[in-house]
């Protein structure tokens, strides 16, 4: 029965990454909240979650020609070797001080979404 429920879950979090809504995030907090898993392992299989999803809405992008390659060769430059060395932080971190720092970063985004006053 976990089995279907992680895979509820990883669909309806697909669906969210697939539209670029922060589902992997949703998948973080499922994982951490009700799935029994801690920090450290949670965002293990996020990783490895993310790369599938992202190839799949990646195609669909370029497709449509949605990707502007001047802007994301810079990022994808500057994003890996900050994204490893964060990595290599977060693994030396306390799990709860860890996921305090996720869930102070997530009611951050999504107070300012609440208040901002786009078009």
């Amino acid at each position: 029965m976990r089995m279907l429920w992680d895979a509820l879950a990883g669909f309806a979090t697909g669906v969210l990454s697939g539209f670029g809504l922060g589902g992997g995030t949703l998948l973080m907090l499922y994982m951490t909240w009700l799935g029994g898993l801690d920090q450290h392992a949670a965002q293990g299989v996020n990783l490895l979650y993310f790369i599938p999803c992202a190839a799949g809405a990646l195609v669909t992008h370029v497709r449509k020609g949605q990707v502007d390659m001047k802007a994301a060769v810079p990022a994808i430059l500057g994003g890996l070797p900050a994204a490893a060395l964060a990595a290599w932080a977060a693994l030396s971190l306390d799990g709860g001080l860890l996921r305090k720092g996720f869930g102070i970063a997530i009611v951050a985004v999504g107070w300012r979404e609440m208040l901002s006053k786009k078009a």
